[in-house]
């Protein structure tokens, strides 16, 4: 595992090196382009103004992310079980992925205030559909020969939904919750943007507009964080869960 973050990590510090060198060589000023230094330097010294700012956000990726799941499982399972309400709603579930959060964000604050209520649905809308996707296709993809053994020890739909189709797809699930702790973590700067008191993206917006571009890209760095963080919370799960799999015996 370590051998294997060699390589990133070392990418990671030459690019460092590269513009921490650049920013001095070529004197760029501090509000175009901070070097690293200065941006981990404001990290340090600014904590006190923005560790409110993290917690809320951190609640609202979680609370986002944990509906967002559950949607995306609820969504999954109905279409697996009624195919023909699959076959009508599966393009419907791809098109809601063509509307840009950033113009659907304004319309659910109209519809929703500026309470919590819209920001949990932009992280929901973001969050649910790849979940949901990945394990359509894991259902789908359940051994037949194993499916049609059950048949005929004479299994139900209900057992064989449970102890068959749903263990399978727990690996493609896992896929789909991989890429959404990324979304969640978008979803919920998107939405502090349009109308929040406090969050990563409200402290964004004000460094923004008071061109502090050290603190946009602090903002940025903790974002980055949050996202390897949910990221990895993922992978470990994962390879808890998944240790009793089939797939996992021959690797």
């Amino acid at each position: 595992m370590f051998r294997k973050s060699i390589l990133p990590i070392s990418v990671m510090i030459i690019i460092l090196i590269i513009w921490e060198v650049s920013t001095r060589f070529f004197d760029i000023p501090t509000w175009v382009l901070p070097a690293p230094t200065v941006i981990i330097q404001e990290a340090i010294s600014g904590w006190d103004n923005y560790q409110h700012h993290i917690l809320s956000t951190v609640t609202l990726i979680v609370s986002g992310f944990a509906i967002g799941i559950s949607v995306g499982l609820i969504i999954a399972i109905v279409l697996h079980i009624l195919p023909k309400i699959r076959e009508a709603l599966y393009p419907l579930l791809i098109m809601s992925q063509n509307i840009p959060i950033i113009v659907l964000a304004p319309l659910l604050v109209i519809w929703f205030g500026f309470g919590v209520t819209p920001k949990l649905l932009i992280i929901t809308l973001v969050c649910f559909f790849p979940i949901a996707v990945s394990t359509i296709d894991g259902l789908r993809h359940t051994n037949p020969e194993l499916i049609h053994y059950m048949k005929m020890a004479g299994a139900s739909k209900r057992q064989i939904f449970t102890k068959l189709e749903l263990p399978y797809a727990v690996p493609q699930m896992f896929s789909g919750l991989k890429i959404s702790a990324t979304y969640s973590v978008m979803g919920a700067v998107i939405s502090e943007w349009l109308g929040a008191n406090q969050g990563i993206g409200v402290y964004m917006t004000l460094a923004s507009s008071s061109f502090r571009t050290d603190r946009v890209f602090v903002a940025i760095l903790f974002i980055m964080i949050l996202c390897l963080i949910f990221f990895a919370i993922i992978i470990a799960a994962e390879k808890i869960i998944l240790k009793w799999h089939p797939s996992k015996e021959d690797q």
